[in-house]
């Protein structure tokens, strides 16, 4: 006769034989999932080493070119531009170090730089457009003309254009800038002296809800510049050939870039080079989109 003992014991036998099932089923799906975690972050691993060997390998390249470049760059700019004058114009975001190296360029490739305005970040301000129409109205000299246009940087570089641009007499020059210093749109400074070519250096791409809006103040002031001088060339660092940037606003409307010429690298030795070779383009009456991004079209600099 079978015993309630048997019975427990039976019942509990059944028990153990599941649990130990269940048991070592989910240890097999462990063990399984545990390889294929394993092999997948060994093939990350290797993506990772292999994504840091490209970028340290593309990182050498730029260094080399840039290298290259600045070696090069005062024989492949020296005397384009001798005998010429230039002003530099700056918009907020522009760095010094690009600066910089544009200016020991200039030099070497024979021209004088006549000075240099600052522009303030409240240039693209939309919230001081106004401030600023007025103002370029207000400062104009007795017999100058500002063009027809109604937007901020074409006012300001109508305005900017009677001041820095040959013609330009001393006191009212100097009345304009100081003006515009006064109001917070340029930083104070010594006033240029009249010179036929305009660089305008601008940064990469701008950030905000207005970032368009603001690029778009710099690449009408320089296409003004352009339309009232010798010529003018727009440059900017990676980025400004985005939406943003003021050289991808330029490049977006064909009738700005007929004339006036961008360069999209300038940070580099390379850019640096094609913006003094784009100013004496500017002077042979040619214009071009020169740099790195997709909308250089016509290549990663003018011929020498």
């Amino acid at each position: 006769m079978i015993s309630l003992r048997y019975h427990a014991v039976s019942i509990g036998a059944v028990f153990l034989a599941l649990a130990l099932g269940v048991l070592l089923g989910a240890s097999g799906v462990s063990d399984r999932l545990l390889s294929a975690v394993s092999t997948e972050r060994d093939d990350l691993g290797e993506q990772v080493q292999e994504l840091t060997a490209e970028r340290d390998e593309l990182a050498a390249a730029q260094r080399a070119s840039d290298e290259f470049a600045r070696r090069v760059g005062p024989a492949a700019v020296g005397g384009v531009l001798d005998g010429q004058s230039v002003v530099l114009v700056t918009a907020d975001g522009a760095d010094p170090a690009d600066r910089d190296g544009l200016l020991t360029l200039l030099g070497q490739a024979g021209a004088t730089v006549g000075g240099e305005v600052a522009l303030t970040e409240a240039v693209g301000d939309p919230a001081r457009a106004d401030q600023l129409r007025e103002l370029t109205a207000a400062l104009l000299p007795p017999g100058a003309q500002l063009p027809a246009a109604s937007d901020t940087g074409s006012l300001l570089g109508g305005l900017l254009g009677g001041a820095l641009l040959p013609g330009a007499q001393p006191d009212q020059a100097a009345a304009v800038l100081t003006g515009l210093a006064s109001a917070g749109f340029v930083r104070p400074g010594e006033v240029p002296a009249p010179s036929p070519l305009v660089l305008v250096l601008t940064g990469g791409a701008l950030t905000g809800i207005d970032a368009a809006d603001a690029a778009a103040v710099v690449t009408r002031l320089a296409a003004e510049l352009d339309r009232r001088g010798a010529g003018a060339v727009l440059a900017g660092r990676s980025g400004s050939a985005d939406n943003t940037g003021s050289v991808g606003v330029a490049r977006a409307d064909p009738s700005v870039t007929a004339a006036l010429s961008t360069v999209d690298d300038v940070q580099s030795g390379s850019g640096q080079v094609s913006a003094v070779l784009a100013l004496r383009e500017q002077l042979d009456g040619r214009s071009g989109r020169y740099g790195t991004a997709a909308t250089a079209a016509d290549g990663a600099a003018p011929a020498a």
